[in-house]
């Protein structure tokens, strides 16, 4: 490994950077995988005439789950860092991405940026002819790929939902796949969550909340540590309980299950019952009892400024409170650890207008930046022509040369190499250089704040906490126009203030964090 390196250090400062990339999907005492990767792929960059400038060494990650964009370290060079390499070089295709799609993705990013693509085990090498037909192949086949694939899994799942046998899918809570008598698989009851949801069910008639109920679930072991409220309510209330097969459905913010009606009307049944109709009826009733009638979902939450506001004595973000009772309903700003929730406002829609017209006051005329990919190749091209035709002049000019046999041709060289110095001269050796500039976006502050909705637009405080602040943090699939890994708009804003705004201080002790 040492003799590499040191080769690598004698190479000149011109050649292509590699970035290697290691990964493995189990990481074992007895693995030696990661071990031969690294020196596999240096020696690739050597015998390729590339200096080796990082290794991305992604260890128990597996590259179904996670593509390589959102990998700790090979996803902080793809997103942050992707100025500083020319080639991205890994061991075997599988050992880099192992969904067509993702390398579809990979491979449109790199035509895109001028990177290259290079497996040591595979033909992919994207600056070969061989590699570029690859590359059409490997797109065709992705997007068929991903037309059956759709295609057969929305077959399979409307043919499931039919059926009385269990096909496919996860259980609901309470049962579990296992073999009837006749060795043939389908759903039966786990008597663990049989006695958790019987429990509960006393519980409920006997008027206990469901608070009362998660802490005492929690504690038996009968239930995860993760579990909620919300979703043990869910679970006490889905119709699956019964026997039946059921389907998600959100109305107003609220997920709900509700059977699948066979050809004859009736509720289509996949498993034995954990409660009989009767049961199920009065568990609900006593639910209901206890149910506060809680307004429809805000999209995008209750509490605007999240994160923005926070509690000057706890540090915890201030959120929006509702409380109904026989005189209305209140909507009021508390934080999360103070006793009786800190010292917040009655009047939460205040405060962001406040907190919008004393931001905007300091922002409002400022541009907003938009933070773009910019590639130093044809710098670096004109700068290679401009040297070369200095070195001519200058070598002409020496006595004996061609520039030197008249009076007239010698002037006009030498007028001709002043210029060409002085160009040389004008060009920023930073803009050779692929690098991220901050460009105008065409609107203020103030622009961007009123003209989209508040579920829309960016608040400003919230650009303004930090001196670069990413709109999107970049999942590279979701994005239609560019495969960017997210990297092409960034709101740029002010330094971080040491103190609130000034017009902010009045409002009950709660502060902005800039």
């Amino acid at each position: 490994m040492e003799e590499l390196k040191q080769a690598e250090a004698l190479l000149p400062e011109d050649v292509p950077r590699a970035l290697l990339s290691v990964r493995l999907s189990v990481l074992t005492d007895e693995t030696t995988s990661p071990v031969r990767q690294e020196p596999d792929l240096r020696i690739l960059a050597r015998e390729r005439g590339c200096r080796v400038v990082g290794v991305a060494s992604d260890l128990n990650v597996s590259a179904t789950k996670v593509p390589p964009w959102k990998r700790k370290e090979l996803g902080d060079w793809l997103n942050n860092r992707s100025p500083e390499f020319d080639e991205l070089l890994f061991w075997k295709l599988d050992r880099f991405v192992r969904r067509l799609s993702d390398l579809t993705t990979m491979i449109e990013w790199s035509l895109k940026r001028g990177k290259n693509l290079v497996s040591k085990h595979d033909s992919l090498d994207l600056t070969t002819t061989a590699g570029k037909i690859m590359v059409t192949i490997i797109g065709g086949i992705a997007e068929i790929e991903a037309a059956n694939t759709s295609t057969r899994v929305m077959s399979l799942w409307g043919y499931a939902k039919t059926q009385e046998e269990w096909i496919i899918g996860k259980p609901t809570y309470g049962y579990i796949t296992g073999e009837d008598d006749a060795g043939k698989l389908g759903l039966v009851i786990d008597p663990d969550a049989h006695e958790a949801l019987h429990w509960a069910r006393r519980m409920a008639l006997r008027g206990r909340s469901a608070r009362f109920m998660v802490r005492c679930l929690k504690r038996s072991g009968l239930m995860s540590q993760g579990l909620t409220v919300a979703t043990l309510h869910r679970r006490l209330r889905n119709p699956a309980l019964l026997g039946y097969r059921v389907e998600e459905e959100k109305n107003g913010g609220q997920r709900r299950s509700k059977p699948i009606l066979g050809k004859d009307g009736t509720p289509i049944r996949v498993a034995p019952p954990i409660f009989t109709e009767e049961e199920f009826k009065t568990l609900g009733a006593a639910l209901d009892k206890r149910m506060k009638k809680q307004p429809p979902r805000r999209v995008g939450g209750a509490t605007q400024f999240l994160g923005v506001l926070l509690c000057a004595d706890c540090k915890t973000n201030m959120t929006v409170k509702i409380t109904s009772n026989e005189f209305g309903t209140y909507r009021y700003l508390r934080c999360r650890d103070c006793k009786s929730g800190g010292l917040g406002s009655p009047d939460p829609a205040q405060v962001y207008e406040r907190l919008v017209e004393d931001v905007l006051k300091v922002l409002g005329d400022l541009p907003v930046q938009v933070r773009q990919y910019a590639e130093g190749a044809s710098v670096r091209r004109e700068i290679k022509r401009l040297q070369d035709s200095i070195t001519l002049y200058m070598k002409e000019l020496e006595p004996g040369g061609r520039y030197t046999k008249t009076r007239f041709t010698k002037e006009q060289a030498e007028a001709t190499l002043d210029k060409l110095i002085g160009e040389l001269e004008t060009i920023d050796p930073e803009t050779a250089q692929d690098r991220w500039v901050n460009v105008h976006g065409g609107k203020t502050f103030r622009q961007h704040w009123h003209e989209g909705g508040m579920e829309e637009r960016q608040p400003p405080a919230a650009t303004t906490r930090s001196a670069v602040a990413e709109a999107e943090p970049g999942e590279l699939p979701d994005h239609e126009e560019l495969p960017v890994v997210g990297l092409d708009e960034v709101r740029t804003g002010l330094p971080r203030r040491t103190a609130p705004l000034g017009g902010l201080d009045p409002i009950r002790r709660m502060r902005a964090p800039w």
